[in-house]
């Protein structure tokens, strides 16, 4: 007992410290040299967000609207969804060619799952997920209860399953998935046993039992979500959906569905359409309530230069 109490102390000074006033905006503008988040995160540990870098492949850490990074390595040659999960923080990592350390080598073969002890930034472990005939580009993970993450590769078939050792396998594997463009993305984990997830392109929603994965069914919905990027669950039982136009004919938004019946359909209860930036991404819940990242993508993605801003709006 006595060596748990300089832990808890530790711990309870650590998550205590206050947010920035700049924290606690409802528009935060960051700056950092090429970042290009594309994912986001809350840490609750440090009460500030931690962001993905699709040009440098790291973790940052957001504090007054500048970063410094949590964690890096040479594996990760872009980094795309996060997730905090008690001490762990899992990213997903690829390469869609548009990163600095991009290679013909790497580029959509480079694709898996890290986790990183979220206190630290120290790598834990890091899983491939490049199964199977590509081309594959990791993008969002949800995790489950037991330690269990599942992710989503916009360029595969494939919904991939890691269990709490690291180890990797197919969860699921349908032509429904496959997309010539930009497949599966968001991507969230429901209490009740299965995961929601959003193809990109044809802004589809499946929901996919985890008992029986090979069962799933698409979601009814009143009008596809096109453009369906980061997804929330949120504590209201609601699924926040981000769409934009960066690789499909969607729209810059936030569309808000509910089901009344555990999610074999769903309708629209909210609607933000056009957001106030012009290519959010993905959504992050805070203690303050959701915001958006606009990451500044559409320069990199048309080759037309690079950015060193960003910005997370709130989502009201």
């Amino acid at each position: 007992m006595r060596l748990l109490i300089p832990l808890v102390v530790a711990l309870s000074v650590v998550t205590a410290a206050p947010a920035s006033a700049h924290q606690r905006s409802d528009v935060i503008t960051g700056h950092s040299a090429e970042l290009h988040p594309e994912g986001v995160t809350w840490d609750p540990v440090r009460n500030a967000f931690l962001l993905g870098s699709v040009r440098h492949g790291t973790v940052e850490v957001l504090r007054d609207g500048v970063t410094r990074t949590l964690a890096a390595d040479p594996r990760m040659i872009s980094t795309f969804g996060l997730h905090v999960a008690g001490t762990k923080l899992y990213v997903t990592y690829a390469d869609m060619g548009l990163a600095r350390r991009s290679t013909p080598d790497t580029t959509f073969k480079s694709s898996g799952l890290a986790v990183f002890d979220l206190f630290t930034g120290k790598a834990k472990r890091f899983t491939d997920l490049a199964i199977g005939d590509g081309p594959h580009a990791a993008n969002d993970v949800a995790v489950d209860w037991y330690g269990n993450a599942y992710v989503t590769d916009i360029a595969s078939d494939a919904i991939y399953k890691v269990d709490s050792r690291g180890n990797a396998s197919v969860l699921v594997r349908d032509p429904r998935f496959k997309s010539p463009s930009i497949g599966l993305n968001g991507i969230a984990w429901h209490p009740a046993g299965y995961l929601l997830v959003g193809r990109y392109d044809t802004g589809t929603v499946f929901r996919v039992p985890l008992t029986n994965p090979a069962a799933f069914t698409e979601v009814a919905l009143e009008r596809p979500v096109v453009g369906a990027d980061g997804v929330d669950l949120r504590p209201d039982g609601s699924l926040a959906v981000v769409t934009n136009n960066l690789g499909s004919p969607g729209e810059n938004g936030v569309t808000v569905l509910r089901s009344r019946d555990n999610w074999r359909s769903a309708r629209v209860t909210d609607h933000v359409a056009p957001w106030a930036d012009n290519e959010p991404t993905t959504i992050a819940r805070t203690p303050r309530g959701s915001y958006v990242l606009d990451g500044d993508l559409g320069k990199l993605l048309s080759g037309t230069g690079t950015s060193d801003t960003f910005t997370l709006r709130k989502l009201r």
